[in-house]
């Protein structure tokens, strides 16, 4: 295991440790759903809810749940450390998108700092492997939604110069210079962050240099980057 590997594996066992207060709760909600029986599992021991059920609850609307806000808040150690080591199999973007419906900024300080730090872990962890267990951009995707801001983790980005870094920003280019993705680009289940003029002024400023792919040179990506900045210092 690599030294960023485990400075993650740390974090996510510091976020256990933070969540460790929150206690077990009768969990009410859709029986049409979800039986007694999954209730009864979700108003018990956090280790003894089953891998299916954490999924279930990780994507599910919040309005299944009478207090969906605190199940997730108490269920977030197990869909986390799931979601970052790639076996939840649920979409980034949702995850994302659920934690800010459970508005986990103004959760109690240590909790939230604690996901700060999986979030910081989790990416310096990302640019350091390649194949990493999650696509950079659902990882990008994931953390950006839920701090509301993009800028940080490309400037992360912009200072790790590794193989692993470049290799995760080809494939990113591969993935969203196909057929011109990246020029109506959101982030989140809900397309809550527009990334698009924020994350193209990135790859042909800051990494233009280690961005080898033509693609960014195509007149209608350079006409649409202009048109984007001109509009941004108008506003």
């Amino acid at each position: 295991m690599s030294h960023h590997q485990q400075q993650l594996m740390t974090a996510l066992d510091a976020l256990d440790g933070a969540f460790a207060s929150e206690e077990p709760f009768p969990v009410s909600g859709c029986t049409y759903c979800y039986g007694a029986e999954d209730l009864a599992e979700l108003s018990g021991p956090l280790d003894l809810i089953s891998d299916d059920l954490v999924s279930a609850v990780a994507t599910e609307v919040p309005s299944h749940w009478d207090d969906f806000p605190r199940l997730y808040r108490r269920l977030t150690p197990r869909i986390i450390r799931a979601a970052v080591t790639g076996r939840l199999h649920v979409d980034a973007n949702l995850i994302a998108s659920r934690l800010r419906e459970a508005d986990w900024t103004t959760w109690d300080a240590p909790l939230a700092q604690a996901l700060h730090e999986v979030w910081s872990a989790w990416w310096r962890a990302t640019l350091h492997t390649s194949p990493s267990p999650v696509s950079v951009r659902e990882t990008l995707s994931l953390v950006t939604v839920a701090t509301g801001t993009l800028r940080p983790w490309l400037d992360t980005w912009a200072a790790t110069r590794t193989p692993a870094a470049d290799s995760q920003l080809a494939d990113l280019l591969d993935d969203v210079l196909t057929e011109y993705e990246i020029t109506e680009l959101h982030m989140g289940f809900y397309d809550e962050y527009d990334a698009s003029t924020e994350l193209l002024s990135w790859l042909l400023n800051d990494v233009r240099d280690r961005a080898d792919d033509a693609r960014l040179d195509d007149p209608y990506i350079l006409e649409h980057h202009w048109a984007s900045t001109q509009l941004d210092h108008a506003e």
